[in-house]
């Protein structure tokens, strides 16, 4: 009897002992599903942005990785280089206003293509024969595998004369570099070695 009563103790030890270890796994377990559940909680909310409009009512946004809108932005900053560089009517003050914005995205190669422009009287006789220039930008190819980021620009100029339209097809290439966002460069680029490899006369259409 002696021998049964101590044989069912030790059994009761190894039910309990077995029993202790399930209900500590189990804790551990719902312990740690609820700290990954918090953790996931916590990201997806900060992924939210309430705004407040007027004063009145919060509206909600969303936050996204900046890496994801990049490639978006340089084609955006490439365009807009090209729009206010290209683009000129004959207006003194408005060309140098479309150039200075137009610099202010790009490095020194830019300033060069401009000095050499004045230099032969470029934009001199787009003002004396009251001439427009217009660009259109068709498309943009850029490496994003490889930094500097290679871009290559495909254009059409129209160049809107009294007589006669010009059309031109006008493609450059650049490197782009990463820079401080400012009022100036929103998007964060800043264009280098930009050159221009083609700009010839497609048709020219009279008026």
């Amino acid at each position: 009897m002696e021998f049964k009563s101590l044989k069912n103790i030790e059994s009761s030890f190894k039910q309990i002992r077995l029993f202790a270890i399930i209900f500590i796994c189990l804790c551990v377990g719902i312990a740690g599903y609820s700290i990954w559940s918090s953790y996931n909680f916590a990201e997806a909310q900060r992924q939210k942005i309430y705004v407040l409009d007027g004063g009145k009512s919060l509206m909600l946004a969303l936050s996204q990785d900046l890496s994801q809108n990049r490639p978006v932005e340089a084609r955006e900053h490439i365009k807009r280089f090209h729009e206010l560089f290209f683009t000129l009517s004959p207006d003194k003050s408005a060309i140098e206003n479309n150039i200075k914005r137009a610099l202010q995205l790009a490095d020194k190669s830019a300033f060069i293509y401009y000095n050499d422009f004045s230099e032969k009287g470029y934009y001199n006789r787009i003002i004396a024969g009251n001439v427009n220039q217009s660009l259109q930008v068709d498309s943009i190819s850029c490496d994003f595998d490889h930094y500097p980021y290679k871009a290559i620009t495909y254009a059409r100029q129209m160049i809107i004369r009294e007589s006669n339209i010009t059309e031109r097809s006008l493609i450059t290439r650049c490197n782009l570099l990463n820079s401080v966002r400012s009022d100036n460069n929103p998007h964060g680029f800043t264009i280098e070695a930009f050159e221009i490899v083609e700009n010839k006369d497609i048709k020219v259409m009279k008026r």
